[in-house]
């Protein structure tokens, strides 16, 4: 028996796109590079603090339907991030008070007047040197959640994905027990049931195509293999789509459309290097400043050029603490071997907390994924530049009814970076493949 529809990558968008399919009685078949499922979801386990580890996705965002449904369906246990926002400023901790300020000078984004970068709107809007520490927060936000730079970041892209965010109060953030793994084995195993086959290690090499027939190159070990069908779903991570489009990976013959070259160059693949740091005990909880202990802390901000966001898992009381470096950080961090940029984690939270060198002795664990390096992604995810927005629904539009493309860049809802936006891409495509049968 022949295959209806090939799905390239097997992270949540290719996975859900399998499902949908499936379901509808399609023969699909998945071609995954990595050994494994779940694309930039990387969920891995403490023994000894018996704790899920992510090392890429780690929280839901809002109550997007996509996420919801099949955790209400199947009794996940989810808990919501809870506990008190604390601040580094010159040395001192202090409870965070700049969030008003900050939600003040968002607000004042709008998606009438021409699109402009996010630095250019301050330049604008708040010229000279009032609002000096409102502004840098500001930026702070900007990049740290969306690994943006802030002098390329579309302030268009960031009014949608605000409203969007809104709709599903997606300034609640929770945690799946057991890590994003336990939402991904629902998918694996929907799969399984329907015997869909997920070809893993398997290596794309080549997209040859024309109307209504799709080869697909691959590399498996030391054998080459052609996978054929009438269309294929390709979900590759944007930096991978670049790369290509660049040919300096996946060849695709003939190359993708010029429209779909050019909605590439005005995204962008955002950069973050993160690090969890795992200790006998919560080294934080004993800290008094204000006449209030760090024991109930959840997120801790700073102006630090490696690591300038912290967070816990409160309510969870694990002892354990992950450092975000997104963007200009980032690249800060880049070139250090993985065993120097733990080190410079550890030395970033002893001196944000004002801990004692000492406080090594009590790491147990530390874990790190670098997602610029990994080939598979070649960066954390996607946002979008100036000028650009509406280029993720170029991108995802299909060509010639054979190539059809889902992911998270290419999601049209305003959720790109997001778990429940590459699963909403997946969906989309599906519903345009299953338009044509």
């Amino acid at each position: 028996m022949g295959c209806d529809v090939l799905i390239l990558g097997a992270g949540v968008a290719g996975l859900s796109t399998a499902i949908d399919l499936s379901r509808a009685g399609l023969r699909v078949e998945i071609i995954e590079g990595r050994e494994r499922v779940g694309g930039r979801i990387l969920t891995q386990f403490d023994a000894i603090l018996n704790h899920s580890v992510e090392l890429g996705a780690e929280f839901v965002h809002g109550l997007a339907p996509e996420i919801w449904l099949p955790v209400q369906e199947h009794d996940l246990g989810v808990t919501e991030v809870d506990g008190d926002f604390w601040c580094s400023t010159n040395g001192k901790l202090e409870p965070c008070r700049f969030f008003r300020e900050v939600e003040k000078i968002l607000s004042k984004m709008d998606d009438r007047s021409p699109d402009q970068s996010f630095l250019e709107f301050l330049v604008q809007k708040f010229p000279g040197n009032d609002h000096d520490e409102a502004k840098q927060h500001a930026i702070a936000y900007v990049s740290g959640f969306n690994a943006a730079d802030p002098a390329q970041v579309s302030v268009q892209w960031l009014v949608h994905g605000r409203a969007a965010e809104e709709e599903i109060q997606g300034d609640r953030a929770f945690h799946i027990s057991g890590g994003y793994q336990t939402f991904l084995d629902l998918l694996t195993d929907d799969l399984a049931s329907r015997q869909v086959p997920i070809h893993l290690n398997t290596k794309v090499q080549r997209v040859r195509w024309n109307t209504g027939q799709v080869e697909i190159g691959v590399v498996s070990g030391k054998s080459e293999a052609t996978f054929s069908g009438p269309c294929a779903v390709i979900t590759f991570p944007l930096g991978v789509l670049q790369s290509a489009a660049q040919e300096a990976g996946i060849n695709f013959d003939p190359q993708l459309p010029a429209e779909k070259l050019r909605a590439l160059e005005k995204l962008a693949m955002g950069k973050v290097v993160r690090v969890t740091l795992c200790f006998r005990r919560r080294i934080w909880e004993d800290i008094t400043a204000q006449e209030k202990t760090l024991a109930g802390m959840s997120f801790l901000f700073s102006d630090d050029k490696l690591f300038p966001t912290w967070w816990t898992q409160m309510p969870d009381p694990v002892p354990m603490i992950t450092g975000w470096a997104p963007a200009a950080s980032a690249e800060n961090l880049r070139g250090m071997s993985e065993g120097r940029i733990v080190q410079k984690a550890i030395e970033t939270l002893s001196r944000l907390l004002g801990l004692k060198p000492s406080v090594q002795s009590e790491l147990v664990g530390a874990y790190f994924h670098d997602w610029d390096l990994d080939p598979f992604s070649q960066g954390a995810y996607s946002y979008v530049k100036a000028g650009g927005e509406g280029c993720q629904r170029t991108l995802g539009a299909p060509v010639d009814s054979t190539l059809f493309f889902a992911g998270e860049a290419t999601d049209v809802s305003g959720h790109n970076g997001t778990v429940h936006g590459a699963i909403a891409s997946g969906k989309r495509a599906a519903q345009e493949i299953l338009a044509l049968r």
